[in-house]
């Protein structure tokens, strides 16, 4: 690419592109490539005027030469990326409002009165007509004061004042479209296009690859718990699918060969292999944006109370417009109280708020999927850890295996991953992961794995039947047996351990031991969130008394429960709601589903089960759990700038009906400074809280 140079300082260099014009393809194509390179550390590129200003670490020479190689036409960019990069949304908004003042300059300077009252005449139809309909239906709300104004300015035979109420409508209608659509579609591309590893199925071999790297037509295989990574068809295999997030409906469907499946809806039981039709996001995206735009139960309260205040408001506006006319007797002082409506500020300012604070907690790895779950947390007293894989380390290792019926223990190790390596839970990845660095392969050792939902695994391996999994789960639902020679080593189980059990035709076989380090972060963030209003920390997992009372003290929870199944976790949540506390879940696993459903907000480690993170109302990376602090400021601080919105938007607006009363504006002075307070009250409402 050619380029000049036009200013730079140390690790700041902007240049123009020699060329005519630059199209939002090509922009994003730049974009995308400069992004990528090594010591880029952040780029802007304006298609308008053919420039980008990027930042750098490093040698200045290795950006110049970067850009030298630069070509539109060999530069590889993700499909999704240009689709979703909103910048063709933002040109064209600019140019709507660009082209909706320029015809306003035009008419008036160029055209003749008649003319221009004639084409007054004419726009006014929509207007007159939105305000007709919204009577018709019996509510009485923005529509009318819109049209009662330019009504009656038109009445008065003063169709300028029509003319610029309806120019100011239309910029306003813009702005507002032009925010809640940007607001939107920010949110939505950084909820959407999650997709991690999947299996690659290569005749009877499978490998966990990267989402990125599957084509149309290859066969992936989908296992119970798990997200259908792609839109397909079924190839062999029979599921139960839960299709909720698509189409609303709650009831799982059964899929089988033959059958069509679609991306982002959840294996509940059984498992597929899948042949693909469709690679890119695009419609995942689509449905994101969908659902943020016309998923009412998503809406926090706030912003319910904010539409339903804003549509009370009108009648009162009316009343008020009367009231002054008969008072005063002056129709202009009567305009400048219907031309300031609070309405307009209320249902805008609101949902951009918290459109605004749901993008921004994307910034940090924290995917919101609704306003309500901003409210919810703000308002929360109690939040409920899960244990393994969320208070403990995201990534626990084995330490020991213990043998109980005689054989090796890298053979029990060997067919304890052939069990786990199918179900994404931070414990059953430290067992294959164990297996793995000791070069033991498994492939083909067991037939149908079954996740049975009460914390095990069961399968059949080399014609027998083993099963993994708790305490509870071998012992009170398995009712397996150690035999008589191990006793003793079995009563002498080294306490500091977490313990996994795997049985083989109802007899224990293996301990296997497995160290669950706190997060070092962990105690610090109960502390914290203790400090920010939350009144009870509890901790619930299915390990034994020993070692959960162990990471409790560690931890600094208030209480905890040990042994305790799926079950009875969402069981606790219910009982503390029931209670009147507002209830956080968090975990990372398929059995701790029914407890994220149950409380009021669920959050889930992102790295844990896809289940999980499709029924959570919240999820975080896996990396740090200060997340939760952060997501937990950032709900505060929403509410508290709601709540300060609400005292600008009335003292604003009180001050526009209180001057036109006193004949010191003009009613298109009014509605000018009425747009202009509610677009600055909007944009603020879109800046950072953090």
């Amino acid at each position: 690419m050619k380029f000049v140079i036009k200013h730079e300082i140390k690790g700041r260099i902007r240049i123009q592109a020699i060329q005519s014009r630059m199209t939002c393809i090509q922009a994003d194509t730049l974009q995308y490539y400069l992004s990528s390179q090594r010591n880029v550390t952040s780029v802007k590129v304006q298609e308008r005027s053919q420039s980008a200003v990027i930042y750098y670490d490093g040698k200045r020479e290795n950006i110049l030469e970067a850009l030298a190689q630069f070509n539109y036409m060999e530069a590889r960019v993700p499909e999704d990326y240009l689709r979703n990069s909103g910048r063709e949304l933002n040109r064209t908004y600019w140019e709507k409002l660009v082209s909706h003042v320029l015809k306003r300059c035009v008419k008036r300077l160029f055209f003749p009165y008649q003319l221009r009252v004639i084409l007054t005449l004419v726009k006014s139809v929509r207007y007159l007509k939105l305000g007709i309909a919204s009577l018709i239906k019996g509510k009485i709300e923005v529509p009318v004061l819109d049209a009662t104004a330019i009504g009656v300015s038109m009445l008065r035979g003063d169709f300028k004042t029509a003319g610029s109420i309806m120019f100011l409508l239309g910029i306003g209608e813009i702005l507002e479209e032009w925010t809640h659509k940007k607001s939107v579609d920010d949110l939505a591309r950084s909820m959407s296009l999650n997709i991690g590893n999947v299996w690659l199925c290569d005749g009877d071999d499978e490998t966990l690859v990267s989402a990125s790297d599957i084509k149309i037509d290859d066969f992936v295989k989908v296992y119970m718990g798990n997200v259908i990574p792609f839109d397909g068809t079924v190839v062999s295999g029979e599921a139960m699918i839960n299709q909720a997030s698509l189409t609303g409906e709650s009831m799982a469907v059964r899929r089988i060969s033959g059958a069509s499946v679609y991306a982002g809806t959840i294996v509940e039981e059984g498992e597929l292999t899948v042949q693909v039709k469709e690679v890119s996001g695009g419609s995942k995206f689509e449905k994101i944006v969908t659902m943020i735009e016309e998923t009412e139960k998503l809406k926090s309260s706030l912003e319910g109370k904010a539409e339903h205040l804003a549509d009370k408001l009108v009648p009162y506006t009316l009343a008020g417009t009367a009231l002054v006319w008969l008072l005063t007797k002056n129709m202009t002082k009567a305009l400048s109280v219907l031309m300031v409506d609070f309405s307009c500020a209320l249902k805008l300012a609101m949902p951009i708020s918290v459109l605004s604070a749901m993008r921004e907690a994307g910034n940090y790895k924290i995917t919101v999927k609704g306003g309500k779950y901003l409210e919810a947390m703000a308002e929360a007293d109690t939040i409920i850890f899960d244990k393994t894989g969320t208070l403990t380390k995201a990534e626990p290792v084995v330490k020991d295996v213990l043998s109980f019926n005689g054989q090796a223990p890298d053979e029990l190790l060997r067919i304890a991953a052939c069990l786990e390596e199918h179900f994404p839970h931070s414990m059953a990845k430290a067992v294959v992961d164990a297996a793995r660095e000791k070069g033991l392969k498994h492939e083909g050792l067991h037939s149908e794995v079954e996740y049975i939902v009460a914390h095990g695994i069961s399968s059949t391996v080399n014609g027998k039947r083993a099963v993994i999994g708790s305490h509870h789960f071998i012992f009170d639902d398995e009712k397996c047996e150690v035999k008589n020679e191990f006793r003793r080593q079995f009563e002498d189980l080294p306490s500091e351990y977490s313990h996994l059990y795997m049985a083989i035709e109802g007899e224990l076989a293996a301990v296997i031991c497995i160290q669950d380090p706190l997060r070092p972060e962990a105690a610090e963030v109960i502390k914290e969130l203790k400090q920010l209003g939350i009144k009870r920390v509890v901790m619930m997992t299915g390990d034994s008394e020993r070692t959960a009372r162990a990471i409790a003290e560690m931890a600094g929870v208030d209480e905890y429960h040990s042994e305790v199944l799926p079950e009875d976790k969402a069981d606790f949540v219910e009982k503390e709601k029931k209670k009147g506390r507002k209830v956080v879940m968090i975990g990372d696993g398929i059995n701790d589903s029914p407890a994220l459903s149950a409380s009021d907000i669920g959050i889930a480690v992102s790295e844990g089960a896809e289940l999980a993170r499709e029924i959570a109302d919240v999820t975080i990376a896996a990396d740090d759990l200060r997340e939760i602090v952060v997501f937990k400021k950032l709900s505060d601080k929403l509410m508290h700038r709601i709540h300060s919105n609400y005292r600008s938007i009335v003292g604003i607006n009180g001050a526009l009906i209180l001057l036109g009363i006193g004949g010191i504006i003009q009613p298109t002075a009014s509605a000018l400074m009425h747009n202009i307070s509610t677009l600055a009250i909007s944009l603020k409402s879109m800046n950072d809280l953090l």
